[in-house]
């Protein structure tokens, strides 16, 4: 348990609370590549408790200004892109890139107004499908070289969807290896050929195992959790017989993104980005080693779920997220479909739309939050007390080579220890990939 100045002290993010004063350290994912395509290249964003304008000009550059004009408070999302810019169509008033004002055209002539003038404007950055900005103090950390910012466009495939809670519970599912044996449990197995772009739905690497039968049958994992180079490293180790084990390794990538196995060639690195308090959208990248990502077929079996504009899904509170009693009792251990979205979703959203941890009572497979818990809170105080230099994972372009991958594998072995395994099985996916690169694990 925790008291609820301890509860408030790692959820809430706007710009005065101390984790949403460390939340800005970092880039922050912002939008998908894909919502700044049509003739309206604007688009509002929320992040942070804070709203903002994003916008793509004629050469294909990016701005990000805060939402309202610096004139009367107009908004920003309804604009003129034009003349080097974003124009307020209220008086005309026209804003760069790095927010300065160019014009204040209803002004009289030879008026100097417009060079007093300066609109809040932040650091943006695309990478891998997703637009990511900076709003904290000082320069913008490199990006690490990932392997999901390494691959080329053809190996990912970006998406996001909204749940309405706060973004601490959401990213907390994602370090909890134990509750894959039972939320995300099903009860028949599926053939491998219908299992793309399906999570939980492959067969683990090096066996003809699908992964739903060994999180069925072998649902006491032995978990371990260690601080990485990039934040966490969590192992789960399933033993099937005397001679073979499944090994599943996962991460945490500080502060708020994991990176996971989906198969064999394919890893997900998914942020969980505080939209305020109380809602938050989950950024993913897809990351084939091998074959070139089909992003028709990934984006329409997301589409599937998740509604446009906003990336809510057709499932949710006001539907009891399509819970069918008689599911749970033949097919599925929830009883709310095939999407593990939205399983997810219901764990996260049930909880409230901040979870109370002073009525938590963690157990022995929590090992992976209670560590995380720690790491955050000591990167908080560490920001509180403007020691930026200690904050994990803010690399130079000097050192950002030094952060890699993350290794996410999900197999059998019957002669390696976890460690061992890890590096084999990285390495070969890596020997047949055409384009990533041998990495060291710490």
């Amino acid at each position: 348990m925790m008291s609820q100045e301890q509860n408030d002290f790692i959820t809430r993010v706007g710009p005065k609370e101390p984790a949403g004063q460390l939340l800005r350290q970092y880039w922050q994912p912002i939008a998908l590549s894909d919502e700044l395509e049509g003739v309206h290249k604007i688009k509002a964003v929320r992040v942070l408790g804070q709203d903002f304008v994003l916008f793509k000009q004629e050469d294909g550059s990016l701005g990000l200004l805060d939402k309202h004009c610096s004139h009367r408070g107009a908004d920003l999302t309804y604009g003129r892109l034009e003349d080097g810019g974003i124009r307020c169509p209220f008086h005309g008033w026209l804003f760069d890139a790095t927010g300065n004002c160019l014009e204040t055209p209803a002004e009289p002539e030879g008026s100097k107004l417009c060079t007093r003038i300066k609109q809040g404007a932040y650091p943006v950055q695309e990478r891998s499908g997703i637009i990511f900005g900076y709003f904290g103090i000082g320069e913008a950390p490199a990006f690490p070289e990932l392997d999901c910012f390494n691959a080329p466009d053809t190996h990912v495939f970006a998406f996001k969807g909204l749940f309405e809670c706060n973004w601490l519970q959401a990213l907390e599912v994602g370090i909890d290896p134990a509750h894959a044996s039972y939320l995300h449990r099903f009860f028949e197995d599926e053939d491998e050929t219908a299992s793309y772009g399906k999570q939980f739905r492959s067969t683990s690497a090096d066996s003809d195992l699908p992964v739903t039968k060994v999180l069925r049958e072998y649902d006491r994992p032995t978990l371990e959790v260690e601080e990485s180079e990039v934040g966490m490293r969590l192992t789960a180790v399933r033993e099937l017989d005397e001679d073979q084990r499944h090994v599943r390794i996962t991460n945490l990538v500080f502060p708020q993104a994991i990176v996971i196995p989906m198969s064999s060639n394919m890893t997900i690195s998914q942020w969980h980005v505080p939209v305020d308090d109380h809602n938050c959208y989950w950024y993913a990248i897809f990351t084939s080693f091998t074959d070139a990502v089909d992003k028709e077929q990934m984006r329409a079996q997301r589409l599937e779920l998740y509604e446009l504009p906003d990336y809510i899904s057709r499932r949710n509170r006001s539907n009891n997220y399509g819970f069918d009693p008689v599911e749970q009792q033949k097919s599925t251990y929830l009883g709310m479909g095939h999407d593990i979205n939205v399983h997810d979703q219901w764990a996260v959203e049930s909880q409230g739309f901040i979870q109370d941890r002073t009525k938590e009572h963690l157990g022995t497979t929590d090992k992976g939050i209670i560590l995380y818990r720690r790491l955050l809170t000591r990167a908080i105080k560490a920001c509180l007390a403007a020691e930026y230099e200690a904050l994990p994972l803010r690399p130079t372009a000097e050192t950002a080579h030094l952060f890699t991958g993350p290794i996410a594998i999900d197999g059998v072995t019957s002669q390696h220890t976890p460690q061992a395994y890890l590096e084999y099985a990285d390495q070969d996916r890596r020997n047949k990939s055409s384009w990533a690169t041998s990495v060291t694990s710490e």
